[in-house]
């Protein structure tokens, strides 16, 4: 198996260009697919082509206006309405995507649930993108007839969907979903336009060229490594390419500040005028933050990541705009956060209480942004990227 493989991950909370790394790795050539691990229709990469194309990919790969096909792995939270949006947007390209089909189903039941769990916390909003990805996971962990990909070319698709609404309508009341009908009807269109592959499909993939992984969110983010309780239900380390794959690249993805979407403690953050193009308030997701890059959470996200063999280092058009930018190497009483013990998840509950205490302590700015960030996580920066556009992303000499 080749060792050219590549995958991708955020070093933060998500949203540090992702999708533009890996559109660039795709236009270097030579790609046979981009391999989603993680996450599902939550994710928001954005690509914007030389000629002007944007797209935000949330399912098919950022790899797709070149062309390059998209496999959804068993790690995938697969939302087949979601997806024909998507689709629709993009010139429906269903010829470049295949899916695993032991990948979980996400329902408009568990969207509706996650939305209702989210207003019942008020105040204390844990922060979703009200796409019910963790209600999603959450129900597979105590059902294990929980609906997956190939069930939609089943007959027991119409069992297992309404098997989901009685138990979720059960816990959280009437939930606002299609009919059970529409919704069987809607998945098995979607069973009808896709590629249904077999678990393992990967390897094949794999041994006829080389593939880039995709991944989504943030390390920050992770359901075992983040701030808990304001995580995600999914890995976004490297923990599910490692299993797919023997041999290839880490690439950690940072911009030259840090951002978050939501509730949850952020050190850095600060009034900068950083106005984001393709991030704003959302309903479930809450308000975009910004602040200083903070080298002390993406140092613990490298470490918790298994480290990583290079980086890309995304925005960094942002020093110029703003003045007031700085790096920030350590906190007011601390320099290094400890990770814990894995899958403890009171142990990060107590790092999350510390950070909400925790305020910036040494803060500068650097002449070279790049060589400074690579330098503070100990890794060499691979790309660089000024603006949105892929053209303006290279590789250093």
């Amino acid at each position: 198996m080749s060792a050219d493989h590549v995958a991708v991950v955020d070093l933060g909370y998500g949203d540090a260009g992702k999708g533009r790394v890996v559109d660039a790795l795709c236009a270097a050539g030579d790609v046979r697919a981009v391999l989603r691990f993680n996450g599902g229709a939550q994710a928001a990469h954005n690509v914007v082509a030389a000629d002007g194309r944007h797209h935000t990919f949330a399912q098919f790969g950022s790899g797709t206006l070149l062309g390059v096909p998209t496999h959804l792995t068993r790690f995938v939270v697969v939302d087949p309405l979601a997806l024909a949006a998507e689709a629709a947007a993009l010139g429906n390209p269903f010829h470049l995507l295949n899916v695993d089909g032991d990948a979980l189903l996400a329902t408009p039941w568990h969207r509706a649930a996650n939305r209702a769990r989210e207003r019942q916390r008020g105040s204390g909003r844990h922060g979703s993108c009200g796409m019910g990805i963790g209600q999603t996971m959450e129900y597979a962990r105590s059902h294990a007839d929980a609906p997956r990909v190939a069930d939609v070319l089943s007959a027991a698709l119409p069992r297992k969907l309404a098997a989901v609404r009685a138990a979720l309508t059960a816990e959280f009341g009437p939930l606002d979903a299609p009919p059970l009908d529409d919704v069987v009807a809607a998945f098995r269109a979607f069973g009808a336009a896709v590629s249904i592959v077999a678990p393992g499909y990967e390897q094949r993939l794999m041994s006829e060229g080389r593939c880039v992984f995709e991944g989504a969110q943030g390390v920050l983010l992770d359901e075992w490594r983040g701030w808990h309780p304001f995580t995600t239900w999914s890995t976004t380390t490297f923990d599910n390419v490692a299993a797919l794959c023997d041999s290839f690249e880490r690439l950690g993805v940072v911009r030259t500040y840090t951002t978050r979407h939501g509730a949850g403690p952020f050190v850095t953050e600060a009034a900068l005028d950083l106005p984001e193009a393709h991030n704003g308030v959302g309903e479930w997701q809450g308000s975009f933050r910004v602040g200083h890059f903070d080298a002390v959470a993406h140092r613990y996200a490298v470490e918790v990541a298994g480290g990583v063999d290079g980086l890309a280092v995304t925005h960094l058009d942002a020093p110029a705009r703003c003045p007031e930018l700085r790096i920030c190497t350590s906190y007011a009483s601390l320099d290094h956060l400890d990770p814990g013990p894995f899958r403890d998840l009171d142990y990060q509950e107590r790092l999350t209480a510390l950070l909400l205490r925790e305020r910036p302590g040494v803060l500068y700015r650097p002449d070279d942004w790049a060589a400074d960030i690579g330098s503070l996580l100990g890794a060499p920066v691979r790309f660089e990227s000024w603006g949105p556009k892929r053209v303006r992303l290279r590789v250093p000499a």
